[in-house]
């Protein structure tokens, strides 16, 4: 009997032992999102202000009337106000909590609510506040402060338009048993407020620490501030209510904020096929209802060439931002086939993120939080990007986004709203300092810039009124060491670039600093008809460039800017200054220049057969031979690596592109346009400066990071191989998403091995198949994501040249030439590691700064005076 009683107690031990390690290894791999028990919070405070009687929400939530909670409240007013139906425009909560808004406190002095906390750690405090029609006050003029004990929260806040609903949601860590809200009406106005809520949060809501933007540090502490949450966006899907969500947070959909909708599509699968990871995101951090949605890049032709999906809203430019960016993989339909970018405000935050990585599961949740220093708030917006990852070996390019909270950082005086603390101290001694000091010295400047005024007044020539040049005498006096210069002769007249003499426009002392001689308006006029549109023969973006000819029969290219541009003004200084100091071969030569009238007028030498671009496609212009589109590219690689390197101060090119590179009636290439162009730094490894240059030509890693450097010309310079190989725009929007970057699409292909079919058919059949790849890999090298990794210009001529050997020798017959031993070539080659193979190099340089070769296929680079 004994033994019949034991049996069934051993076996149901072993079933439940059993199931106990089922839960245990499942626990291990994923939470089923519909297996977490709602969330009950310890300390719960609802409030419904106001109202004489308790409210019951549609989703559960009951808020006590405000006599039932007038024990939490210390005044010496009783002022309430209540409507049956309100009106409004819009409202950006959940339609649940209209009953919120129909009832209000009137708070006509300092006021405060006190609450017990029964567990210390993280609190939601959630107000509502809408003007309700009152006989006595007008609650549209209120304006009010609301703080805690060490943080504020509105500083002289109020509602203007009594059909507008506004929520404001915080959350904080309270430390003590007790937690107040003071409410301070300003002088001669009064407070209100409609529904108040003050309610636990779980620990792991927040972390202490969060990547920063750009990627690569840490911010720790984040539990010393308080947050106010600005954006809780659904992705993707509609409006989440606090009925489905453990925390009673509302969730909007994100369509208002999405900048480029058409890009975009929804994807979305049921709730409860999202699955949790037990060491990642929880129910708590977002209800399965936000990753069961998602926006995915449109698979539809775009006209835009946007390659991301974006969001942007409109925030506090004072304040640091946590960005929490929710990520489900539901469009995938294996792992390892969804890699893809994200950016804060075009800044990488993640390079190349990988969900199935970190999840090793699809439909699974995935959260990460990003802080957005104040710094990097640009126009007061925060604008959040996802794009696919170039060189990325993936499936379809594509990127997704599931859920954003944009999540304001209480700043280093506590408060969230100014730059007053509680105690009304300023926002940092150190920042009003900073402000003073910066007025203090513009007040200074001012007061130079005045003085030099009425000096230059006072030495004012007596004719000055017959002038009408833009840079006469108002212009700032210059020391002699500048490229400007002044002068007090009467026989003189003033100019930007110092003063010059009135006989036949030149100017010796421009041709002792070596900016080129000074022309007059007049002849400039003459020689290209006055400027007769019939002589345009380009237009950029300083202006139109005119076909002028000379008394003398001379041609000349005249480059006019657009007058009264300030940005032409900068480029037309910076283009005379850095061509006074260039002779080469292949760089466009400045002739000279005049400034009379307002005007702005660049004089070059003439280039007879115009921009490289109009000899491949878009012109009727015959299409250049393989041969002589490597010749050309070779011209231009030069020109640029004498830029690099040949110059006394290195030089960056900043807007490489085949407009720029223009070809002679020998199609001699030489490099033009250097209205953008700055001095490479001596010391540093870049320039910190405004993104410029031209789309589809421009360095991504200059783009992100806004550092300059010589590897920027490089990745420009490798587009410009791409084009001249495939003879199309670098972006046509009007091809498929895939196809619309020609540099992306032409790697895309070579990796497929299937470059040959888009390859300009004028070319494809006369390509060695040798001079193809190292010309293909030489511009693919150009091309690497990071400037470390890309060659130098000296590298990339040596390919070029090389290439060209490599086409020559195939169309040549053969001969008996003895064979080269280090490379099995026939020619004599200087490798870039500087070994010479096959005897004497043959080189020397020339005196007007370029290299002179005897070979006519190579420029031995290394012997190359470098700066």
């Amino acid at each position: 009997m004994e033994g019949r009683q034991n049996w069934p107690i051993s076996s149901l031990s072993l079933l439940l032992l059993f199931n106990l390690l089922f839960i245990l290894v499942n626990s291990t791999s994923a939470i089923d999102s519909s297996s977490v028990a709602a969330y009950t919070p310890p300390d719960n405070y609802l409030i419904d202000c106001g109202s004489p009687q308790d409210t019951k929400l549609d989703d559960g939530r009951t808020f006590k009337s405000d006599s039932a909670s007038r024990s939490y409240l210390e005044t010496n007013e009783d002022v309430q106000t209540s409507v049956d139906y309100i009106s409004v425009k819009g409202f950006s909560v959940s339609s649940s909590a209209l009953p919120l808004f129909r009832s209000a406190r009137i708070l006509k002095a300092v006021s405060k609510y006190t609450f017990y906390i029964t567990r210390p750690g993280w609190h939601w405090v959630r107000f509502y506040f809408h003007p309700l029609p009152h006989p006595v006050y007008d609650l549209t003029s209120a304006v009010f402060s609301i703080t805690t004990d060490e943080v504020v929260l509105l500083h002289d806040f109020f509602v203007k338009d009594n059909s507008t609903l506004v929520f404001k949601e915080y959350l904080f860590n309270v430390s003590g048993d007790r937690f107040s809200l003071l409410f301070k009406p300003k002088e001669r106005s009064y407070a209100f407020i409609n529904a108040i809520e003050v309610v636990s949060a779980p620990d792991g809501l927040i972390s202490d620490s969060a990547s920063t933007v750009p990627q690569g540090g840490t911010l720790n502490g984040l539990f010393q501030h308080a947050f106010e949450v600005c954006y809780r966006l659904n992705v993707g899907g509609p409006t989440i209510t606090p009925m489905n969500d453990t925390l009673s947070r509302t969730w909007l959909p994100d369509t208002p904020y999405n900048v480029f909708p058409q890009g975009a599509q929804n994807a979305s699968i049921m709730p409860s096929a999202v699955k949790y990871q037990q060491s990642g995101a929880t129910p708590y951090i977002a209800p399965s209802w936000v990753y069961a949605t998602a926006d995915e890049m449109a698979e539809s032709e775009t006209l835009q060439p946007n390659f991301n999906l974006t969001w942007q809203m409109n925030v506090d430019p004072g304040f640091s931002y946590l960005i929490r960016m929710h990520f489900c993989d539901i469009v995938s339909q294996a792992l390892n086939d969804l890699y893809f970018n994200v950016y804060i405000n075009s800044m990488m935050s993640v390079s190349g993120l990988d969900l199935s990585s970190i999840n090793n599961a699809l439909s699974t949740a995935y959260y990460t939080d990003f802080v957005l220093n104040a710094s990097s708030i640009r126009n007061g917006s925060v604008r959040v990007q996802v794009g696919p990852a170039s060189g990325m070996q993936s499936g379809i390019p594509n990127a997704i986004l599931n859920g954003l909270e944009v999540i304001k950082i209480s700043n280093s005086v506590r408060s969230l709203d100014g730059l007053f603390g509680v105690d009304g101290s300023s926002g940092g001694g150190r920042t009003m300092k900073i402000v003073a000091g910066v007025g203090l010295a513009m007040a200074v400047t001012a007061m130079l810039l005045l003085a030099i005024v009425c000096i230059r007044w006072q030495q004012r020539p007596r004719d000055w009124e017959k002038r009408n040049s833009f840079s006469s005498w108002l212009l700032p006096l210059h020391t002699s060491q500048s490229f400007f210069s002044t002068s007090r002769s009467s026989s003189r007249r003033s100019s930007m670039f110092g003063s010059r003499t009135s006989k036949s426009g030149y100017s010796s002392n421009f041709s002792n600093q070596g900016l080129g001689r000074y022309f007059s308006f007049s002849e400039l006029q003459n020689a290209t008809q006055n400027f007769d549109e019939k002589a345009v023969i380009g237009v950029g973006g300083f202006g139109k460039v005119y076909l002028g000819v000379f008394e003398d029969g001379t041609k000349m290219a005249i480059k006019r800017g657009n007058p009264g541009s300030e940005q032409g003004i900068n480029e037309f200084q910076t283009e005379i200054q850095m061509l006074s100091m260039l002779r080469h071969r292949h760089l466009v030569s400045l002739v000279g220049f005049s400034d009379e009238q307002s005007e702005m007028i660049l004089v070059y030498e003439y280039m007879a057969n115009g921009p490289l671009r109009d000899h491949i496609y878009g012109s009727k212009k015959a299409p250049l031979s393989w041969k002589q589109r490597l010749e050309v590219c070779i011209g231009a690689a030069r020109g640029l690596h004498y830029l690099h390197t040949g110059a006394a101060q290195g030089i960056i090119h900043r807007d490489v592109k085949t407009t720029n590179i223009l070809v002679d009636e020998n199609l001699v290439a030489k490099v033009s346009d250097f209205g953008l162009s700055k001095a490479a730094p001596m010391e540093q490894q870049y320039v910190s400066t405004a993104v410029k240059g031209s789309f589809g030509y421009l360095d991504p890693e200059y783009f992100r990071r806004q550092q300059l450097t010589e590897k920027s010309d490089v990745y420009s310079f490798g587009v410009v191989l791409f084009e001249v190989l495939c003879a199309r725009p670098v972006l046509n929007p009007a091809l498929p998403r895939e196809q619309v970057n020609l540099a992306e699409w032409a790697m895309q292909c070579h990796r497929k091995g299937v470059l040959n079919k888009i390859i300009d058919p004028h070319i494809a059949g006369s390509i060695n198949e040798e001079s193809l790849k190292t010309y293909v890999e030489a511009a693919e090298k150009c091309l690497a994501e990071h400037g470390v990794d890309r060659p130098g210009m000296g590298d990339v001529l040596w390919n070029l040249e090389y290439a060209l050997q490599l086409q020559e020798t195939s169309s040549q017959p053969q001969t008996d030439l003895p064979e080269d031993k280090c490379t099995g070539h026939i020619t004599a080659l200087e490798k870039p590691n500087g070994k010479v193979c096959g005897g004497d190099s043959g080189v020397s340089v020339g005196d007007d700064s370029q290299v002179t070769v005897t070979s006519p296929l190579f420029s031995q680079i290394e012997n190359f005076q470098g700066r």
